[in-house]
């Protein structure tokens, strides 16, 4: 169902965390936010999730990402595991391990990998050969197997997500694309592309790709977000039957294939193009090179790709995420940066950001607050920009609990499928 406004919507109306971005980031935070705030989530396109995770095909694994993505990954497991009781129609994970293969020339590599990663077990070129049959003799010397990874159910999650913070009195806005964005008398006023005016002390920018320019929108400076394209394909790899194969992945992230709707895989390039933000498409080019570094592996005859498509996964600088309060624009959160992270990440990551607003201890997760601290992309930053910390009395510590519902008039707080 959509949120749909009557012509009252041009109306002023008071909450206390705008959240701008109903991709999984956006989601997740705004249901988190929502268990003691009045929370607003506002959506440019007609569906929530469009542009990435939309078209993410998302696995857990541990050993993906820097450290301050593995310590969410590993803090979000249970989750996946056990979600709440009523969270989805069915469970959100499905078994299946991740393998990684080493060519001779990659074995410094993979030695480097078993060396810092969790939870991996070196596998001989004959137990590869008997865990995926396509494999060509001679390509892979050596390999691993992250046996506790788990396909997510993308889809089932952010829905869970949006129908949470609907069932919290929480408003997602679709169609509604944030334009002018100024901050006067302690408050942040959105102005979107529907007419109406969203209010509130807190803005959380989770626009992904977008997020430095909403930044721009709001008068804060850019953290130099960069928007990259990521393809896949998917093909028939008969007469191979690929259903209980893990995810198999070059050990440099050249390419991976996983085994997609029983029958089929999904091929990609695993490339990482830069592009500015906008609704990207596949290209030709990527999804032959797919290919051909997987047919290089393994011996499966492509007789047509039956779908191709791309996503844009957004990173910083550095590659950590970027959360928390900006250097000098008061009252202004920035969640972004979660690269092809997000998914697996996002449980944990969504209480995070509600728990630095709202000024609680994150427990653990303190240990990561100065690595995804976005004020590191500023000379400036020195911890004493306005933004500061909820815990500390700065940019949030005025964002109260407020309960009760809070509707746009004439639309439920709602939800729509990706």
């Amino acid at each position: 169902m959509l949120c749909r406004m009557n012509d009252q919507s041009a109306e002023t109306r008071r909450f206390d965390v705008v959240v701008i971005g109903a991709g999984i980031a956006g989601a997740t935070a705004a249901a988190h936010l929502a268990a003691d705030h009045r929370v607003a989530l506002l959506e440019a396109e007609a569906a929530a999730g469009y542009h990435t995770t939309g078209r993410s095909a998302s696995m857990w694994f541990l050993n993906y990402g820097p450290a301050d993505v593995r310590a969410l990954t590993a803090r979000s497991r249970a989750f996946f595991e056990q979600p709440p009781p009523g969270f989805a129609p069915h469970g959100l994970a499905h078994r299946r391990g991740v393998a990684f293969l080493a060519r001779a020339d990659q074995l410094a590599e993979l030695g480097r990998m078993l060396q810092t990663g969790a939870g991996l077990a070196e596998l001989s070129a004959a137990e590869l050969a008997r865990m995926i049959p396509a494999l060509r003799p001679g390509y892979a010397a050596a390999g691993a197997i992250e046996r506790d990874a788990f396909d997510i159910d993308v889809a089932a999650l952010h829905q869970g997500f949006l129908a949470q913070l609907r069932a919290r009195a929480g408003v997602l806005a679709l169609r509604h694309r944030a334009g002018r964005i100024e901050r006067r008398g302690g408050l942040w006023q959105v102005a979107t592309s529907e007419g109406g005016v969203f209010q509130a002390p807190v803005v959380v920018n989770a626009a992904g790709a977008w997020g430095d320019e909403v930044a721009a929108l709001a008068g804060a400076a850019p953290i130099g977000l960069i928007p990259r394209r990521r393809t896949g394909a998917i093909i028939d790899p008969a007469p191979f039957a690929v259903q209980d194969w893990p995810l198999i992945d070059d050990v440099g992230h050249q390419w991976y294939v996983r085994p997609e709707a029983r029958t089929r895989l999904m091929v990609s390039p695993a490339d990482e193009t830069p592009m500015h933000a906008h609704d990207v498409q596949p290209d030709e080019l990527d999804v032959a090179l797919g290919i051909d570094r997987m047919q290089q592996a393994l011996a499966i005859e492509v007789r047509r790709v039956e779908r191709s498509w791309a996503g844009l996964r957004s990173f910083t600088p550095d590659g950590s995420l970027a959360f928390g309060w900006d250097a000098a624009a008061e009252g202004f959160f920035w969640c972004v940066g979660q690269g092809g992270y997000g998914i697996q990440t996002s449980p944990a990551a969504g209480q995070l950001v509600a728990d630095m607003i709202s000024g609680r201890d994150p427990g653990a997760l303190a240990a990561i607050l100065l690595r995804i601290d976005p004020r590191r992309f500023f000379s400036h930053s020195d911890g004493a920009g306005s933004g500061g910390s909820a815990a500390s009395g700065g940019a949030g510590a005025g964002v109260a609990a407020s309960g009760g519902a809070m509707f746009l008039p004439g639309a439920a707080a709602c939800s729509t499928a990706a």
